[in-house]
């Protein structure tokens, strides 16, 4: 769940209905069981103007009465809860060997998890068939899909175009046209952002460091990317190219990457240098799990340098950033407890400020389907921004 380091705020602008809306839904999402009072005396809306507010929440189906309470001075309260029940956000990952995609409620209940083999010359047909069933399954279930959002491993401006995705082979793509025109005018919105950025937007909303203001998620698939977070906002710098971390040299020298350049970080201590490039993602499950065996037998060699490797690129994130968390995801997760000792040290060696500035380095619980996630945690922040569905 996001944290909202205040309380929302009865907006004083234009679509004063459409934000209030949005700010009694946010306050419920966050709060729920809560009472219409409760609301009221939070946010300084008149107890009016809540009632009215509720109503046509509970009318949407977002909001739902849930009994009364006892446990509190003066007359039971009629408590809310978030509804939603006829809704869904759905997200997908577009990586180099696979395609996830994630479907998920008004109040971040997992509707539907797949995974499926992809290669980028497959192109956009092959994401528009996952995603029509994504669509169709979510339509057997009497739900109305709220919004789309794409992850990819690759540079994706402000406007959602992706100008290069080097793994990927794309470039100057414009996925979320392509893909509309695939599902022939779908009637929900799709938008596309960077891989990393969306983990990121997951974590911050579904995982357990939501409290985090600042906070720095490095994807561990083939590619590693940072997605950033300060001051409780997502930072995509001024044309959305941030974070492109494994692209940082650390060794002139080192083994070539797949962006032609030589040893960047991703080329050290990405999983393909691990594993090896150009498997499937059962052949890089597979591979994982064995040095997952070894590394049990004792066998740590490999994965000491590799976190060293790493802990020097997450060094120049905690000096320049002094995220509160680090969260290491993907293929990094099931190596964590060989990797995180020696990525440690590396970064507190490195890092100016003393106990490398406070920072905490941690693997994410949210698994390989934490990019996916994030693309409907996007949505829903659509939602919780005043993109409403209408009623029925």
């Amino acid at each position: 769940m996001i944290t909202f380091t205040t309380n929302p705020q009865p907006a004083d602008f234009a679509d004063v209905r459409a934000t209030n809306l949005a700010v009694v839904l946010r306050f419920v999402r966050e709060n729920a069981p809560c009472s219409r009072a409760d609301i009221a005396a939070t946010t300084g809306l008149n107890k009016a103007t809540v009632s009215s507010l509720v109503a046509d929440l509970i009318e949407r189906r977002l909001v739902r009465e849930t009994g009364l309470t006892e446990n509190r001075v003066g007359r039971p309260a009629t408590m809310l809860v978030l509804d939603g029940s006829p809704y869904a956000a759905i997200g997908v990952e577009i990586n180099v060997d696979h395609i996830t995609a994630v479907a998920v409620g008004l109040a971040g209940e997992q509707l539907l998890s797949w995974r499926r083999a992809f290669s980028a010359d497959q192109g956009v047909a092959a994401v528009g068939a996952v995603v029509r069933r994504v669509v169709n399954r979510m339509a057997k279930d009497e739900r109305q899909v709220l919004g789309l959002t794409l992850a990819v491993p690759g540079l994706v401006d402000v406007q959602g175009l992706i100008r290069v995705a080097p793994n990927l082979g794309w470039h100057d793509c414009d996925l979320s046209g392509d893909l509309a025109k695939v599902l022939r005018a779908p009637g929900f919105p799709i938008s596309v952002d960077n891989d990393a950025n969306l983990a990121a937007l997951a974590e911050q909303r579904f995982g357990p460091h939501g409290g985090a203001s600042n906070l720095v998620y490095l994807t561990g698939e083939i590619g590693v990317g940072v997605g950033v977070i300060l001051d409780g906002q997502l930072r995509r710098g001024g044309a959305g190219y941030s974070g492109e971390l494994g692209h940082v040299q650390l060794d002139q020298d080192g083994p070539e990457c797949r962006c032609g350049r030589r040893g960047c970080l991703e080329a050290l201590a990405g999983i393909g240098a691990l594993v090896g490039h150009d498997l499937s993602p059962g052949e890089i499950e597979a591979e994982v799990e064995e040095v997952v065996r070894r590394a049990r037998a004792g066998d740590v060699a490999r994965l000491e340098r590799m976190g060293r490797d790493l802990g020097r690129g997450v060094s120049i994130l905690t000096n320049v950033l002094n995220p509160e968390v680090v969260v290491l995801g993907g293929y990094y997760v099931p190596l964590a407890p060989w990797l995180l000792p020696a990525v440690e040290a590396e970064v507190r060696a490195r890092t100016i400020a003393p106990d490398a500035g406070g920072s905490r380095i941690v693997a994410s619980t949210l698994g390989l389907d934490a990019a996916a996630l994030g693309g409907a945690a996007r949505v829903l922040d659509s939602v919780d921004s005043g993109s409403l569905p209408h009623s029925s």
